[in-house]
């Protein structure tokens, strides 16, 4: 008998799996906020290893596209477990090992100021093999930072 897992408990293990395992994550202090099929929220606090302009004190520019780049990611894997429902863990596993950023453009709209940022954002459509996503984010204030457009590979 396969080890099959239902959505739920699929986007649980995908949250632990962006917050805990990924190195590059936990640098960040990425924090999920959020994780449903319809909503995905992301979060990072402002620290001093973050700052990119240290005159000032904002966000810094890499920073802000990483956080898209990987909210975006967790949208579109989200989509795809959404999209397939329950499946065996080791299909799953192997179709998180595949995924990666095929493109992404990002609009900086305001300095990256805050005492606390979250990502978000949606499909804009979602194909066999690529999904594209929006994301947005904001800081403490609501105030819209940076907005991005990504392209997923979800094969």
């Amino acid at each position: 008998m396969e080890n099959t897992m239902d959505l739920q408990d699929m986007l649980n293990m995908l949250g632990q799996i962006y917050e805990k395992q990924m190195p590059f994550h936990r640098l960040l202090g990425i924090r999920i906020v959020n994780l449903t099929p319809d909503d995905v929220r992301v979060r990072i606090d402002m620290r001093e290893e973050l700052i990119g302009n240290f005159a000032r004190r904002i966000l810094h520019g890499g920073v802000i596209s990483a956080v898209l780049d990987l909210t975006g990611g967790l949208i579109a894997f989200a989509e795809l477990m959404t999209h397939l429902g329950a499946m065996p863990l080791d299909e799953l596993t192997k179709r998180f090992a595949r995924a990666s950023t095929i493109d992404m453009r990002v609009d900086y709209l305001r300095r990256g100021e805050g005492e606390y940022f979250i990502a978000s954002g949606s499909v804009l459509r979602r194909g066999n093999k690529v999904t594209v996503v929006r994301t947005e984010l904001t800081n403490d204030k609501n105030l819209l930072i940076a907005a991005g457009t990504g392209t997923y590979l979800i094969i």
